[in-house]
């Protein structure tokens, strides 16, 4: 099934253009969309998706919404929450909805201010973690199963190996519903294979986030790494390819069976995106690009606040 992200407004995109954005995906061949209540697009996106419907492009049980929410944790926020995101997308069900973190802050009510973020009402100050268990929310996700509000839960786990590998299978011990998503940060710099092993084990399907990894120089203790877009590794893997380097990175993951969810509001791009199936990376060019990996993560909470340090 074709994936697609949605553009985040607070990465200078205007909703309108999240709109159009789904809209054009939806139109080239994506099936999955994949969004998050701290966007602040449900609305726009939802309008997308009904645009597609209403012109016959298709129909509702032709699309899969990936939704994911971050925030609303505690046993008694979780169906509200749930229920005010499907108002805001137009529909009647998600059929997936994925646990955003495993880290529970402290409950922001949508009529006061929403999206939530992670930050307080200045702005700066974040959000206490509240004392809600993990168990205690998956426990309201899967009577959300029950009442038809979503077809399938997911956790976005962006654990690190052993911790992952504990907590889930923590999880695993007392679910009535198990996860059939894990959503997890994946690029050649981060390749996490132990992790992915370990989902596959368990029969949980892999999707990965910001496979085109770091857009600029990052320095990572004596290591510099680079964009991919510019590392003679990646380039000489598209080069022999005839493909460009973001379809060699994302083929890198599909051959891997693993799902991606590239984002882009171009829809040329959107095209070239959805073309980086129809050929076949060799042993030596996955090696080449699994070797790569430095352990950089992009997306770490403990960035925000050494309390929400997951990867700890």
């Amino acid at each position: 099934m074709a994936t697609v992200a949605l553009p985040r407004t607070g990465q200078k995109i205007d909703n309108a253009t999240c709109a159009d954005t789904v809209y054009n995906a939806i139109k080239l061949g994506y099936r999955l969309l994949d969004g998050a209540a701290d966007y602040g697009n449900e609305k726009e996106a939802g309008q997308g998706v009904r645009r597609a419907i209403d012109e016959g492009l298709i129909k509702r049980e032709d699309i899969c919404t990936f939704h994911i929410w971050n925030t609303n944790h505690a046993y008694e926020h979780v169906k509200s929450a749930c229920k005010k995101q499907l108002a805001d997308w137009g529909l009647e069900y998600f059929d997936l909805l994925h646990v955003h973190f495993p880290i529970a802050l402290e409950y922001v009510d949508p009529a006061h201010r929403y999206p939530p973020a992670w930050w307080g009402d200045d702005g700066k100050t974040v959000t206490l973690p509240e004392k809600t268990s993990l168990r205690e929310t998956w426990k309201a996700m899967e009577e959300l199963v029950d009442e038809g509000l979503t077809e399938n839960i997911g956790i976005r786990l962006v654990v690190l190996r052993n911790c992952a590998g504990a907590l889930l299978n923590d999880l695993l011990q007392y679910t009535r519903i198990a996860p059939q998503v894990l959503q997890i940060e994946l690029h050649p710099y981060l390749s996490q294979d132990n992790y992915i092993a370990l989902a596959k084990e368990l029969g949980i399907v892999v999707t990965a986030y910001s496979s085109f990894g770091p857009q600029g120089y990052y320095e990572l203790g004596v290591k510099g790494v680079r964009s991919f877009f510019e590392h003679d590794t990646v380039l000489s893997v598209a080069k022999a390819n005839n493909k460009t380097p973001a379809q060699v990175l994302l083929r890198w993951a599909t051959q891997r069976d693993i799902v991606v969810i590239p984002k882009s509001t171009r829809p040329e791009i959107l095209s070239e995106n959805l073309n980086s199936t129809n050929f076949d990376l060799s042993e030596e060019d996955m090696k080449a690009l699994g070797s790569l990996n430095v352990n950089l993560r992009l997306n770490d909470p403990r960035e925000i606040d050494p309390r929400l340090a997951i990867f700890a």
